[in-house]
């Protein structure tokens, strides 16, 4: 696409130029702020950082605060362009679909006039936000938020291109986003195949072998079933010993992450942790330990660590009390989260976590198969899983590419970077 014949330079900061024949107006001589009083029956509206703004069954009915007295709630009507206050730095705005009520967290605004589209003006709004405007206006107050409220919206210069060119750039770019949407959604829903077939490889090679003739037995363990005939069980406490270590001067802090990886927290992020200005009470890991995090391990939190370090009290670092090979166990333990079975123990303490204490776990009954079947299950299942990630990575890569290349997109066409006039 070409650029238009000419620009101008503009008053807002985080846009140098603008089409000539564009203009641009402080927000608050193109929007005004509504505020109605909801219906008795209006479902509760939701404007999600994404840019959706719907009613909120439409997307979960779960991981929400609700509200027994909704004090303050406003109407929001379809077409609305919806800010949230606090969120918008994230992308939280844009034009609800339905009709219903949201808090008084949110700017809900309409044109002053027939001279602006709110569906245009809510991908302006987004990029500003995106692009880090938003936040820098309230820096300092808090690290990843800021009270975009209406009256500092109302200040900020918005480009106001004719209304015939904002129903150009919102008709093409809903035809265009709505295709990557699409082929995006197609790559993840092969991702989540992907992962379904490599969470079902291993469940089948650690619980059943890799001999599909051999005879089977009840193993009694009510998330196993079968085992092979000639495989044995022995409760945890008998396979594995918790350490307890004292940690060195050099060690550094291991993290046990979901996805099962146990490593220097430096190998993964730098970010978002709480950093232990003291280690009182942390303890030695060693390569090749199983590490199990006790109010994690539900959630798939059990892995061999790959380096020396230390880590806080909450993980069991154990080791094997003879000949057992710790990376199938690591698998086999995983599956035991992944199956529902450790939070099931837990059912009721609270709703996304458990207290997988090691005597918890050293009670559990586990499988044994012979240790020249552990070897060849994990030579198995590193091979089949290596295959299975390096696609699902191929896939992501893409992913992220055209997630990329569609806000690049929508960027170029709403602050007339390119002509879609002229498409």
């Amino acid at each position: 696409m070409e650029r238009y014949s000419s620009y101008k330079p503009t008053s807002m900061q985080w846009l140098k130029e603008i089409p000539s024949h564009w203009e641009e107006k402080r927000a608050k001589y193109i929007y005004q702020k509504q505020n109605r009083i909801p219906k008795e029956n209006d479902d509760v509206i939701t404007c999600f950082r994404d840019g959706e703004v719907t009613l909120r069954k439409n997307r979960r009915t779960t991981g929400f605060t609700e509200s027994f007295k909704e004090i303050g709630y406003q109407g929001i009507k379809k077409g609305d362009l919806v800010i949230h206050q606090m969120d918008a730095f994230a992308g939280a705005t844009g034009v609800s679909d339905s009709d219903g009520k949201g808090t008084p967290v949110y700017s809900v605004c309409t044109p002053i006039d027939n001279q602006s589209l709110t569906k245009y003006h809510a991908m302006v709004i987004r990029l500003m936000g995106l692009n880090g405007f938003i936040q820098s206006l309230y820096r300092g107050i808090r690290e990843r938020s800021s009270d975009f409220r209406f009256e500092t919206f109302a200040r900020q210069f918005l480009p106001l291109p004719p209304l015939a060119e904002q129903e150009k750039i919102v008709s093409y770019l809903g035809d265009k986003t709505s295709k990557i949407d699409a082929y995006v959604a197609d790559k993840e829903k092969e991702i989540e195949l992907l992962q379904e077939l490599k969470q079902k490889t291993i469940a089948d090679a650690v619980t059943k072998g890799l001999n599909p003739d051999a005879k089977m037995k009840d193993s009694g363990i009510s998330w196993i079933g079968d085992i092979p005939e000639h495989w044995e069980t022995r409760r945890a406490k008998f396979i594995f010993k918790k350490n307890k270590r004292e940690r060195r001067p050099e060690d550094e802090v291991i993290t046990c992450f979901r996805d099962g990886q146990v490593t220097l927290r430096k190998n993964r992020r730098l970010t978002g942790f709480t950093e232990s200005e003291k280690y009182d009470g942390y303890q030695g890991i060693r390569k090749g330990d199983l590490v199990i995090h006790q109010m994690d391990a539900f959630a798939g939190s059990i892995g061999v660590s790959d380096s020396d370090g230390m880590g806080t009290s909450v993980y069991h670092c154990c080791t094997p009390i003879g000949d057992f090979n710790v990376y199938y166990y690591a698998y086999l333990i995983r599956q035991m989260a992944m199956s529902g079975f450790i939070q099931s123990l837990y059912k009721g303490i609270r709703e996304r976590s458990s207290d997988f204490s090691f005597p918890v776990f050293g009670n559990q009954f586990l499988i044994i198969p012979p240790l020249d079947e552990q070897q060849s299950i994990v030579a198995y299942l590193e091979e089949k899983c290596e295959k299975i990630d390096k696609l699902a990575s191929e896939l992501q890569s893409e992913i992220d590419y055209l997630k990329e290349y569609k806000q690049r997109l929508i960027a170029d066409c709403v602050t007339g970077q390119v002509n879609v006039s002229g498409v």
